[in-house]
């Protein structure tokens, strides 16, 4: 069984930066793209950031500018700058893939999620 493990969250000042991390508890092959969504409370999920297989990266338009999504060897990065009050969340790390089992089918893995709190 896959686990996305976050790390990286806490509590950061308006203004502030902080690194999010997310790896695989094991090596996965065939990864399509992975990314970050976020989850405020009274509000659903929505996507943050993700990157592809390839590199190309896509962003949420309430991020632009401010955060940058990497990958490196299985890990993926969220590098969050000029937090503001309204990126208090809890960040969850995605991964998407194909697996072969009777056929290709798409599989997503979720890790757990970690808070990130902006705030004076």
């Amino acid at each position: 069984q896959v686990q996305l493990v976050e790390s990286g969250g806490g509590l950061v000042q308006p203004g502030g930066s902080l690194r999010l991390s997310c790896a695989a508890s094991t090596t996965i092959s065939n990864i399509i793209r992975m990314g970050w969504y976020r989850q405020a409370p009274g509000n659903e999920r929505e996507l943050v950031a993700t990157i592809t297989s390839a590199g190309s990266a896509n962003y949420a338009d309430s991020v632009k500018g401010r955060f940058t999504i990497s990958k490196d060897n299985g890990k993926v990065y969220l590098q969050m700058n000029s937090l503001k009050l309204e990126d208090t969340a809890v960040y969850v790390c995605n991964l998407y893939r194909i697996v072969f089992s009777g056929g290709w089918r798409n599989v997503d893995y979720w890790g757990q999620g970690i808070q990130v709190t902006v705030s004076s």
